[in-house]
């Protein structure tokens, strides 16, 4: 991994997680709290700086940051965090602004997806698959790869009949039943080869990950044109997006729950660094791409129901707005103890297998 794309990815990350807590951090200030640190990061501090009443903080891991609000209960609840003003305390606050400080971290993860996107859309175009034969990608170890196809490459006929769209090539590789294809392969640079290929009978998954029936295949995937956009068309296609993305990821995590999909399947920080890095080689256009994706993933996992995370504050609100009185701090404190105990214990797994997966390719 070469340093400047390993750069690019701790980057990527910083982006996001900066993004998130500026949400908490500006609807705190707007609702008046009195917040003591803004930190990126956890670990020893690199540097920090105080304006004001807030210490900011750049601390030496780069997977993190936190916003410290006096009055957080859950962040201490000694006398050291007491807000100097009794009225600028988080916990004093109506419960619609406690709520709103929360929820502000995902929501502008989401909304900075939708601005990269939009950004993308209009400096690069909307990306739509082509209609013609291209190869946008080969599959390392794939039939595809062995006969020398190429990102760029056009099929122009198999087994000397005519190919005209990518979708007369798929029905032929679908109807080789195995045996030797013979490709006319135009490249980028107009050059034409013949190149012999086989298909194999592989395994295949749908966009969550679930097995779905074996089917002939090369391993390679279908080209895309950058079709140019205006503004209106950029921000709806970024908003389609967005929302595309989000609501896969929740699908996703029903499946996980249901079993269908396994667990191993899950990336965890390694491996988004590791695919920041790739995207960074690939240039800025999927290296952004790459961003509003995390910042989605962000975004959407934080507001998931389980003690700890900003969804897990807001079950306790809904339920402090229903019974008209907050739990137990010890009823919190419990259930934010569980709440560690399972985030920590997923990342330790997602982790272990980010290294089992890199380690054997």
């Amino acid at each position: 991994m070469a340093s400047g794309s390993l750069l690019a990815a701790i980057l990527v990350l910083a982006v996001v997680i900066f993004v998130h807590e500026l949400g908490h951090f500006l609807v705190g200030k707007w609702c008046d709290v009195e917040v003591r640190v803004f930190s990126m990061g956890f670990g020893p501090t690199v540097f920090a700086r105080q304006f004001g009443e807030t210490v900011y903080r750049v601390a030496l891991v780069p997977l993190g940051g936190y916003v410290r609000m006096a009055g957080y209960e859950e962040e201490g609840g000694d006398a050291a965090d007491a807000p100097a003003d009794p009225k600028r305390g988080f916990t004093v606050k109506p419960l619609w602004q406690r709520a709103a400080i929360v929820v502000a971290g995902p929501v502008i993860n989401l909304l900075f997806a939708v601005v990269v996107l939009t950004g993308c859309a209009l400096a690069y175009g909307v990306a739509v698959p082509s209609n013609k034969a291209t190869v946008d990608d080969v599959a390392t170890g794939k039939p595809a790869a062995a006969a020398g196809l190429r990102h760029g490459d056009t099929i122009a006929a198999v087994d000397g009949k005519t190919i005209s769209t990518w979708d007369d090539l798929v029905a032929a590789i679908l109807a080789s039943g195995g045996k030797t294809l013979h490709l006319d392969v135009t490249d980028e640079t107009g050059s034409s080869r013949r190149v012999e290929i086989t298909p194999t009978l592989a395994e295949q998954h749908d966009a969550f990950g679930e097995v779905i029936p074996s089917v002939w295949q090369v391993g390679i995937s279908r080209g895309i044109d950058l079709t140019p956009i205006g503004f209106g068309g950029a921000f709806l296609s970024a908003v389609e997006r967005t929302w595309y993305d989000s609501t896969m990821i929740l699908k996703t995590i029903g499946r996980l729950i249901q079993g269908r999909i396994s667990a191993t399947d899950l990336g965890g920080p390694i491996l988004v660094v590791a695919e920041a890095s790739k995207h960074a080689q690939s240039g800025l256009q999927p290296l952004l791409l790459f961003m509003a994706l995390i910042s989605i993933n962000l975004g959407v996992v934080n507001l998931l129901p389980i003690p700890v995370l900003d969804g897990g504050h807001l079950a306790f609100m809904g339920i402090e707005a229903v019974r008209g009185r907050p739990l137990s701090l010890r009823v919190r404190e419990y259930a934010l103890g569980f709440g560690m105990m399972l985030i920590g214990a997923l990342m330790l797994f997602v982790i272990f297998h980010d290294i089992v997966r890199i380690a054997t390719g």
